[in-house]
């Protein structure tokens, strides 16, 4: 038995079927690229540790002790100053536009109350739509604190610096909330890639796109006529998505319901898009799966929607843009967490409505051009 499975015959076949997978240039590049691809950006995305959290100062103290305690958060790579404000409603308002990650407010008696050796309280505004990164950033400020706390007992027996925590929009730090809006986006696209590509390729196994092409309508028809009840069915998904996330974890809606559900459809637009596209380059629902294989875990893991943007590397952070994901993460959170409008978000759904008609305009041109 052992001889038979290692006999000239058995090599013969192994060897023929391996030239055989060899000449199949598209399963080759599928075996190698994706994988590679898709370990790189694990590694660089899911990356735990934080820098360059945008942070904002208010310092109504103004003194050279308030400064070395702004100066103590931005030695390290973790917090960079992105700006100075008048006053903490001020600097609140920017951290609910999305603008910053944290803010510090010293108080005007900060130094006088280190000279008396009095204890002084200093107060971090922090961003905990992501819970995560909340605690981290936190944690990360409370160490600072400490070292200078240290630095200050050293020289004198002055009273320590202690930090007055305050979390905005998700007080109790629930990452569900954080997760669960990011991936209702992420399904969204997901979806919409899968049932187009499925439906597309479909017709072209079994033939019927030659029998369309032989009726009075035309090829402009043929698509609208193909993308209308898939995107009617995926707006059921929008609907599932919020009852699920409001029963489910608890996720509030702060903001307009409309605004959301305008933004959700532009989001299955951009899934749409992507389903035709892979189906122009794919003949076959198995390469449509594999070729699906090859976009959706970068779509997922540059989206932002279970691991933050800031924690990926700076070079990587500026392709995030043409990912429709990412700016659907960023309104969902923005409506349902903390009850922004079109005037904050309009920026993102130019974004979203931009790449859902590039996607849109391109797959349905190669469509045509293959129908004709």
């Amino acid at each position: 038995m052992f001889q038979k499975l290692f006999n000239l015959r058995i090599w013969s076949l192994f060897v023929k079927e391996f030239h055989q997978i060899r000449r199949n240039r598209r399963l080759v590049v599928m075996l190698i690229i994706p994988p590679t691809l898709n370990i790189v950006l694990f590694g660089l995305a899911l990356n735990p540790n934080f820098e360059n959290l945008r942070l904002g100062v208010v310092d109504f103290s103004q003194t050279p002790e308030s400064r070395n305690l702004v100066s103590a958060f931005t030695e390290g790579l973790v917090y960079r100053i992105n700006g100075y404000y008048p006053s903490p409603d001020e600097v609140g308002r920017v951290v609910g536009i999305g603008d910053l990650d944290a803010a510090l407010v010293i108080p005007r008696d900060y130094a006088r109350k280190l000279a008396r050796h009095e204890p002084v309280a200093v107060q971090l505004i922090v961003d905990a739509v992501n819970a995560n990164t909340a605690t981290i950033a936190g944690g990360y400020a409370a160490r600072i604190i400490a070292s200078v706390n240290q630095k200050i007992s050293v020289s004198t027996t002055r009273a320590p610096v202690t930090p007055h925590m305050t979390l905005l929009y998700n007080p109790g730090l629930n990452s569900a909330w954080f997760i669960t809006t990011g991936m209702i986006g992420l399904l969204l696209v997901l979806q919409g890639s899968v049932v187009a590509s499925a439906a597309l390729v479909r017709e072209k196994e079994v033939g019927t796109i030659e029998q369309l092409l032989m009726t009075p309508a035309g090829s402009s028809e043929l698509i609208i006529a193909k993308v209308a009840p898939i995107f009617v069915l995926l707006a059921f998904d929008i609907v599932l998505a919020l009852t699920v996330s409001r029963l489910v974890f608890g996720v509030p809606m702060r903001g307009s319901l409309l605004l959301f559900f305008l933004s959700a459809s532009l989001c299955v637009i951009c899934g749409i898009g992507l389903g035709m596209m892979i189906a122009t380059f794919t003949r076959t629902q198995q390469q449509a799966q594999l070729t699906g294989f090859f976009t959706n875990p970068p779509l997922a893991i540059l989206s932002g929607a279970t691991t933050p943007i800031e924690a990926m590397p700076a070079w990587l952070q500026p392709i995030t843009s043409v990912n429709p994901v990412k700016h659907f993460a960023i309104i969902a959170r923005s409506i349902m967490l903390k009850g922004s409008g079109f005037g904050v978000l309009y920026q993102e759904l130019l974004a979203l409505a931009v790449i859902a008609f590039v996607m849109i305009s391109l797959s349905a041109w190669r469509f045509r051009k293959q129908l004709s």
